[in-house]
């Protein structure tokens, strides 16, 4: 078995205090008995990243906390009853951290749900540091031949949009709208979508978003910005007039929310997916019980969408568009985010 040098002391970024994170050194944890500690090479960059640190949720989090969870690196510890994960294994850090594995949840696949799940960069230190600790059982197994750099997105915004498009419902030959389609889980789901069947309509705004979003396979592209009627636009986009089958809504901001409703196809599907912070569903009932609507939340993958998902990509019907910046400049990629102005993915170097 290889044996890793692995310091005392590490480079991370912590979250102190609400809305600001330092780019500091820290100690290097410990594996408990079931954990594993990765050696982090890269980590995708999240929006769940800029919510964490500013607080925006009403979920407890810890405090001081490293951020972070699509960490893509090396096994080079493991705890004394770990024995399905070895040192030198290519491994992820995802959100969902770690589950009971025993409640009924868990036991149903559904182990995101589960009441003691812990959750990477949230309620446990995350991968904006060099040397994470993640429960071996959920850690992503990242097959040889990936670069590190090039998966790590995949770990949160490929999983949480290839399991949203799964709960959708949607079928091969149908339409499914993509809101927030320029961002990094749009980029994806864009991919994963073409890579399933579907036909895809991405909603964002701006000339660069639209050259990315069709490049990356949508069919359609509305930019709602410009759109002087933007339901009418979409529903139009499917040639028959009656709308997408389906829609993902990755956006940030609540109107989206209430806007997909009013162009989804009858007997469609409504998938809530971004976490706009303090914001709330509203749909009429009349218009939704006559026509069948579906509106329903979906959280990230369990393990089995995982390793799906990482199949996509390792089959090379996903990549992502990602640009790679140091560790230390985690806090200029936040601003970017706030602007708006990311498309696709950043991934950080720990290194740097």
């Amino acid at each position: 078995m290889t044996t890793y040098e692995i310091p005392t002391e590490q480079w991370a970024q912590v979250i102190e205090e609400t809305g600001s994170c330092v780019y500091k050194k820290i100690p290097v944890p410990v594996p408990g008995p079931d954990e594993v500690l990765i050696a982090v090479k890269f980590s995708g960059v999240c929006h769940t990243d800029l919510h964490a640190m500013n607080g925006d949720w009403p979920l407890a989090r810890k405090l001081p906390l490293v951020g972070g969870h699509e960490g893509a690196g090396i096994v080079v510890a493991r705890g004394s009853l770990v024995s399905d994960v070895a040192i030198g294994d290519r491994a992820g850090i995802k959100w969902l951290n770690g589950s009971c594995l025993a409640c009924s949840f868990c036991q149903q696949g559904d182990e995101p749900l589960c009441g003691k799940a812990s959750l990477s960069g949230y309620t446990v230190d995350g991968s904006f540091q060099q040397f994470a600790v993640a429960k071996a059982a959920h850690v992503a197994r990242i097959p040889d031949g990936m670069g590190l750099d090039a998966v790590a997105p995949v770990l949160c915004a490929g999983i949480t949009v290839y399991k949203g498009l799964k709960e959708s419902g949607a079928r091969p030959g149908q339409w499914v709208a993509i809101v927030g389609a320029g961002g990094g889980l749009g980029s994806m789901a864009i991919q994963y979508a073409k890579a399933m069947g579907l036909h895809v309509i991405a909603i964002d705004a701006g000339e660069e978003k639209r050259e990315s979003c069709k490049e990356l396979g949508a069919s359609v592209y509305v930019d709602f910005a410009a759109s002087a009627d933007l339901v009418a636009e979409v529903k139009a986009a499917t040639g028959d007039g009656l709308g997408p089958h389906a829609v993902l809504v990755l956006a940030v901001q609540e109107k989206p929310f209430q806007q997909a409703t009013q162009y989804v196809r009858s007997r469609g599907s409504v998938v809530c997916i971004g976490l706009p912070a303090n914001a709330y569903l509203r749909a009429p009932v009349f218009d939704t019980v006559v026509r069948m609507i579906s509106i329903k939340g979906s959280y990230v993958g369990n393990r089995q969408d995982t390793a799906e998902a990482l199949d996509f990509f390792a089959r090379g019907l996903v990549h992502v568009p990602f640009k790679t910046v140091g560790l230390s400049q985690l806090n200029e990629v936040y601003a970017m985010m706030k602007e708006g102005k990311i498309v696709g993915r950043y991934v950080v170097d720990t290194s740097k």
